[in-house]
């Protein structure tokens, strides 16, 4: 079966009801496989087989519904979707301000004689019944035609036999004014003009009107708030740069710009696009990145990436990456796709939503009913218990509670150097009860670098590195790369070897001319020197050279005219952080160990250092996949920290794949998690942003359902069967719409989550 997938803008969803009545259509239709929709995000991701079923018809079955399905394309971007949602806050502000300013006129009106306020007499119910409510009618005309969306959505809507919060709002509006209406026909015609002036519910319509608005208005700002870690890294991005001619400098926008074209960066601005420092050395603050505030050196031939700041110097860069394929471009997506997909932990909210608001009006006309004829209620209590259930009830709250904290928790993983790829993943990590990390290039550097000189014999270490410098500078081995780069760290001339004769496996004979004298030099291992009758190996140096083996380093021996003249000890050094990431992972509850291909001194002596108690060593790169298994097997939900091409069988096999964003592409890949900056930090970073993004999470949930399960017996007049109160539906209208507001609100707490917070 051919599989294809496509993702859509969805417009005209108003609650959970809407989103989870499209999922259950259409994942319903024949040759569709999924079909998932994000509420916060209005965007539904759907899989199909496309010999069974079209992407048209699939977006004429949305169509069906009352939606409409747009199919998203590359030049979608969150500039413009930011846009629009801006425009439809202004849009619904303006509407917002004069319905309320109506429905606290009719509200004053109704309500002035309960709070000993005087009335003129022209408008006084009992007084003038009839022009007090004529007056309250026309006021709130204008305020049902600025909430008609309530019932332009909401009628449909039922009619189709999907009702949403809408329809609950339409409902419950409605029957107020169609009952005040019908009274107002009766004091017109003079049925005990009095009474009925005092049962008029006109107040209760044109506030509900305005505080659901008002409701939706605060949801839809927080919502949209929950996307400002992506606008923050759009906003990054320079509108022009500086583009480097042979007839001179000319100021372009950047989607002019095209590979190898080269670019000047002046001090204090942004990097256009990704690309090569060909000229000039700067500090570059790479912490949008990365999460990182520290800005790095950067030099000839340095990568440096579109959005990161030069701070102090000129640069000349040649641009190697433009337009979608920058470093940038990139995280915006993947932060985006993160964002769009739902955590596991939505499934029960899913599958309440749809049966919701049915159950909800069911609810409503029964509790009225029931107080009617079997409470001996008259017909204006019931009618308020009727709408009062309606109104409470809040299918948004559930819908919102998971996608909100998954689009605040990704965005600000982002800006923490995380990248986190799905919410799948984002409730997974908070499970992970074992991290695993490759050696090389993860816990340690992942190039040998001199650990240790020792001189011998009057020998000086400056001297014996030059010498040792010297005599690798023709050799291509890993090791020579370590010696030569520490010479030039510490400012050393390198002399040219007069001869050169290299021993595989042993070491290297060469003689060279330096200050004047000349230096026959033997560099090598051990048996190299006792082969060549090299004096001064004795017991004493074999006992240095025992301790710097137990601490996982390579010992090369340095002799000069058949004299032992000294040592260097190199090593692929542990990172700095190394230490710190493994204890603070131990103080989360999670076991660690440390897989490598090394012999098993090496990796137990960086182990060591590491405080690593578990190791296996000797896993050849086919094997390390296994070694997941069998971890997974014995019970553990296992993380995979790794950086090279040998890893992503292993980061793939993982439950959590964690990926150092410094590895080359196919572990980035293969991973869940990637980790911008290569920094070790970042493994409890990702876990514990996933532990309090959950907790967020059930925090949602919980006072979701609760607010409804308490909520709705109160409003149908529970408390009122033992002598206790009813609900106003004016509260209850209030009451729903901040339990969404305050979800969305809880959600954006995630924006200031710290490194240090590990959640519960």
């Amino acid at each position: 079966m051919a599989i294809e997938n496509f993702e859509a803008n969805i417009k005209g969803m108003h609650c959970a009801a809407c989103s989870a009545r499209i999922e259950r259509v259409v994942g319903n239709l024949g040759g569709v496989t999924e079909c998932s929709v994000n509420l916060a995000t209005e965007k539904a991701k759907i899989v199909y087989d496309p010999v069974a079923i079209t992407s048209t018809a699939i977006q004429e079955a949305i169509a069906g519904l009352g939606f409409s399905a747009e199919i998203a394309t590359a030049d979608d971007d969150a500039t413009g979707a930011s846009q629009e949602a801006d425009e439809r806050l202004r849009a619904m502000r303006n509407r917002l301000i004069p319905a309320f300013v109506l429905a606290l006129l009719i509200m004053s009106l109704s309500m002035a004689t309960m709070f000993g306020i005087t009335l003129p007499e022209a408008v006084h119910p009992n007084h003038s019944p009839f022009t007090h409510a004529v007056v309250q009618f026309l006021l709130l005309l204008p305020v049902l035609y600025l909430g008609r969306n309530f019932y332009l959505n909401g009628i449909p809507a039922l009619l189709r036999g999907g009702p949403n919060m809408d329809s609950l709002i339409a409902i419950g509006t409605g029957a107020a004014f169609v009952y005040s209406t019908w009274n107002l026909v009766e004091i017109g015609l003079g049925f005990d003009p009095t009474a009925r002036a005092h049962d008029l519910y006109f107040e209760s319509a044109a506030m509900l009107i305005a505080l659901v608005s008002l409701g939706k208005y605060l949801e839809a700002r927080s919502k949209a708030r929950t996307t400002d870690a992506i606008k923050q890294l759009l906003q990054l991005a320079p509108e022009t740069a500086t583009l480097l001619e042979e007839n001179g400098q000319r100021q372009v926008a950047v989607t002019e710009i095209r590979v190898d074209d080269r670019l000047l960066i002046r001090p204090g601005e942004r990097i256009p696009v990704d690309g090569t420092i060909v000229d000039g050395e700067s500090a570059v603050d790479e912490s949008m990145l990365t999460g990182e505030s520290m800005p790095v050196m950067k030099r000839k031939d340095d990568k440096i990436f579109g959005g990161t700041l030069n701070k102090n110097g000129a640069l000349t860069m040649q641009a190697q990456k433009v337009g979608r394929d920058t470093m940038l471009a990139r995280i915006v997506k993947l932060v985006q796709d993160a964002q769009g997909t739902k955590a596991p932990i939505a499934n029960l909210a899913d599958r309440i939503s749809l049966y919701f608001v049915p159950t909800v009006i069911v609810i409503a006309a029964l509790a009225g009913l029931s107080w009617f004829f079997l409470g001996d209620a008259d017909f204006s209590f019931s009618l308020r218990i009727f709408i009062a259930v309606l109104v409470i009830a809040c299918p948004c709250a559930m819908g919102l509670a998971t996608p909100t904290s998954i689009m605040v928790g990704t965005g600000r993983g982002a800006q923490l150097g995380v990248l986190v790829k799905s919410g799948e993943v984002l409730e997974l990590a908070q499970k992970v009860s074992c991290v695993v990390f490759d050696k090389t290039g993860t816990l340690t550097l992942g190039r040998p670098a001199v650990t240790d000189i020792m001189a011998f014999d009057g020998y000086d270490a400056t001297l014996l590195l030059r010498l040792a410098a010297g005599a690798e500078s023709r050799s291509e081995h890993p090791l020579a790369e370590a010696i030569i780069a520490e010479a030039g760290k510490k400012g050393c001339a390198v002399p040219e070897p007069e001869s050169f004769s290299a021993s595989p496996g042993r070491g290297i004979t060469s003689s060279m001319q330096l200050d004047g004298n000349r230096y026959d030099v033997l560099f090598g291992n051990i048996q190299f020197l006792r082969e060549n009758a090299i004096k001064g190996l004795g017991d004493q140096i074999e006992r240095q050279t025992g301790e710097l083996s137990d601490q996982g380093k390579t010992v090369l021996f340095l002799a000069v005219n058949k004299t032992l003249a000294g040592l260097l000890a190199i090593a692929d050094p542990l990172k700095a952080e190394a230490k710190k990431t493994i204890r603070d992972l131990g103080k989360m509850g999670i076991k660690v160990v440390m897989l490598t291909g090394d012999n098993e001194k090496t990796a137990q002596a960086v182990a060591a250092q590491a405080g690593i108690s578990r190791v296996v060593a000797g896993v050849l790169p086919d094997n390390k996949e296994e070694e997941i298994v069998r971890l997974q097997k014995s019970g553990e939900i296992v993380a995979m920290v790794g950086d090279g091409i040998n890893d992503a069988p292993a980061l793939a096999r993982a439950d959590v794949g964690i990926a150092m964003g410094t590895g080359i592409d196919v572990a980035v890949e293969s991973a869940d998690i990637v980790l911008m900056n290569g920094h070790l930090a970042g493994v409890g970073r990702a876990i514990g942003l996933s532990r309090a993004t959950m907790h967020n999470i059930r925090q949602n949930l919980f006072w979701a359902f609760a607010y409804n399960v308490v909520g709705i017996p109160v409003a149908a007049g529970v408390l009122a069967l033992f002598g206790g109160p009813t609900l106003n539906p004016m509260i209850g209208g209030a009451a729903m719409a901040l339990s969404s507001v305050s979800v969305v609100s809880n959600a954006l707490r995630l924006r200031w989550y710290q490194p240090d917070e590990q959640g519960p």
